[in-house]
């Protein structure tokens, strides 16, 4: 699946592309035709400022005619940080010593709450990998207990490589997107990275997935800890992955998360030779938005608050918001800071957010309609590249933000944001959705919940 020779050829036969060849792909990027790897290669070998600028107006032309001005929302919510794993770029690592902890139930329940108050209704559970602390009795018996408890209305897993056994258990108990990082394609970083740890097994973590759509999960996301190694190696290699599931399974990623390498308790920045420039980071995310244009691209508050403000205009279509990285993090009052996985950089609450995109006429959408209404795998691809998926996507996200402003706005977006709502409402060109849709928005202003197409 991933041939690193076949890579770095592919790269260096195209280095140093003529202005010509950069906008043959820029044009055919913008009709969004598939591209072939010498075509991306192109892209990511573009080094003129005025075919980066291209590249970057492009691609927010593509995320817009597919996302509109959406939004989607998320938090993760930590459960445990116990690990047997040591991978060197994380505070959760095993040789780091600290009192190490576990939600019960009853904790992961309130924690499940704490993030209902703040509006969320998407959630990443996210917990070390430890075969007898965090099993997955305890992974799918803790969705259970959220789903049970809360208004949460989609769980999206991220836990280690598994298998097909357990990701059977996973489907049976309802997830929404099963979350897998690589971390790294290049296989001497991986191994350098993972000493001595369950994790260290590249290829039984390169095809977790495989196991995944044979148990009958065909929604996945995929991800690089970008800063491993060489970051164009690094895209080349999640286009080839996705490219695999697509010709295998027929369905592709439906998320790539592009995380970049941050600071954590028991390593060192300068121990890393490919950390991304901001720069480099920009072009990374556009030119994987130009070559997966259907795919979701998600971006955390690892990034800060003006990088994540840009590329929402050019590329990124799902954020988190208000996250904390530590296991129970979730508090009412203040509470002492307990080891996070990494450093954040946007540590804005949910409203802050929410009053900055709206600002700029973004759409915050906690919609989670597709996946209760089985749109997901290569049903929502097909929805998605009809071209119709606008019709149902924009405004379930406007009925679901105004569930937000009615619940948990302060005034001054209850002043505004129902305007703002209802003036995008009255943009839809369809009659009869528009219609339905201010009805529906009046019905959740009168206290009518979980509204949807």
């Amino acid at each position: 699946m991933i041939d690193k020779k076949q890579i770095y050829d592919i790269l260096e036969n195209a280095k140093e592309p003529t202005a010509k060849e950069v906008d043959q792909v820029i044009k055919k990027a913008a009709k969004r035709e598939r591209l072939s790897y010498h075509e991306i290669a192109v892209l990511l070998n573009a080094e003129n400022a005025e075919h980066l600028e291209k590249i970057y107006d492009v691609a927010g032309q593509i995320k817009q005619e597919i996302y509109g001005d959406r939004v989607v929302m998320f938090a993760p919510l930590y459960i445990s940080n116990h690990c047997v794993n040591n991978c060197k770029y994380c505070g959760y690592r095993r040789d780091n010593v600290f009192p190490r902890k576990k939600l019960s139930f009853d904790a992961i329940k309130e924690q499940a709450k704490l993030l209902e108050k703040l509006g969320h209704k998407r959630l990443a559970l996210e917990c070390g990998e430890h075969p007898t602390e965090t099993p997955i009795d305890y992974v799918v018996k803790a969705i259970e207990t959220i789903y049970e408890h809360s208004s949460i209305r989609r769980i999206n897993v991220n836990i280690a490589a598994t298998t097909e056994e357990n990701y059977k258990r996973l489907l049976d108990v309802g997830i929404g997107t099963y979350i897998l990082f690589q971390e790294t394609y290049d296989q001497d970083a991986y191994y350098d990275q993972h000493p001595k740890s369950l994790k260290g097994d590249y290829e039984y973590h390169l095809h977790a997935f495989d196991r995944a759509f044979k148990a009958g999960i065909d929604d996945v996301g995929a991800g690089v800890l970008f800063g491993l190694a060489d970051w164009k190696f690094e895209v080349m290699a999640l286009i080839m992955h996705n490219a695999y599931l697509e010709d295998t399974y027929g369905v592709g990623f439906h998320t790539i998360s592009v995380p970049r390498l941050k600071k954590a308790t028991g390593m060192s920045l300068k121990d890393y030779p490919h950390m991304v420039t901001d720069e480099e980071f920009k072009r990374l995310v556009t030119i994987l938005r130009l070559s997966v244009p259907y795919v979701g691209m998600i971006l955390s508050t690892r990034e800060p608050i003006d990088m994540r403000s840009e590329l929402i205009e050019h590329g990124i279509s799902q954020v988190s918001a208000g996250s904390k990285t530590d296991v129970g993090g979730y508090h009412d009052e203040t509470y002492e800071h307990e080891p996070d996985q990494f450093e954040l950089a946007d540590e804005r609450s949910v409203l802050e957010v929410n009053k900055a995109l709206m600002e700029k006429g973004h759409i915050p959408s906690y919609c989670t309609a597709c996946y209760r209404n089985g749109r997901t795998g290569d049903r929502f691809m097909r929805l998605a590249k009809s071209g119709k998926i606008g019709l149902i996507c924009e405004p379930n996200a406007l009925m679901t933000l105004t569930e937000y402003i009615m619940d948990y706005g302060d005034e001054s977006l209850k002043d505004n944001g129902l305007s703002f709502v209802k003036e995008h409402a009255e943009n839809i060109k369809h009659t009869t959705v528009k219609d339905k849709l201010l009805h529906n928005i009046d019905r959740i202003i009168a206290g009518e919940r979980d509204l949807f197409f």
